[in-house]
């Protein structure tokens, strides 16, 4: 599904047009990025939890030459189903 798409599914599930849905979803997106970038953590009950991880240096290989190289540490999203969804998915 894309974000067109789950516009078009917000937009009739809930009665607003295309347009209102559309800035709805964008909001939603920006506050959870906003949210992550500033260390927060972003919870639905039953639904799941977004969140930072610290992901630390490794070793990796170029896959062209073999020639082992260092990846740097970095922060990543993460995200972890909840109950609910987990259950919605079975």
């Amino acid at each position: 599904m894309t974000k067109s798409d789950f516009v078009e599914k917000v937009a009739s599930e809930s009665g607003l047009s295309k347009k209102d849905a559309g800035t709805a979803v964008d909001a939603v997106i920006a506050s959870i990025e906003k949210a992550l970038k500033s260390g927060d953590d972003v919870s639905f009950t039953g639904f799941g939890k977004f969140h930072v991880a610290d992901r630390g240096a490794r070793e990796g290989r170029n896959p062209r030459t073999g020639e082992t190289m260092t990846i740097a540490a970095s922060r990543v999203p993460r995200f972890t189903a909840g109950s609910g969804l987990k259950k919605a998915v079975k």
